[in-house]
């Protein structure tokens, strides 16, 4: 490794900067209020499990978006 150009230092410049979205959250956020709103109308599984697919979906739009 040539000391002039160490190869772990970053160049700003060559380097793609990779933008993250935290698509995630969407998911846990849809869980939680999946079984508060299933529990409500006394289906707290069926809420589960609609929450987790809606927060699924909006975390896959938010990660199709960014590619």
């Amino acid at each position: 490794m040539n000391p002039e150009t160490p190869g772990q230092a970053s160049n700003p410049s060559n380097e793609r900067r990779e933008n993250r979205s935290g698509g995630g959250v969407f998911i846990a956020l849809g869980a939680i209020v999946g079984v508060i709103g299933g529990g409500f109308l006394g289906q707290p599984s069926a809420g589960l499990l609609v929450g987790l697919a809606v927060g699924a979906l909006a975390a896959l739009l938010i990660w199709w978006r960014g590619r």
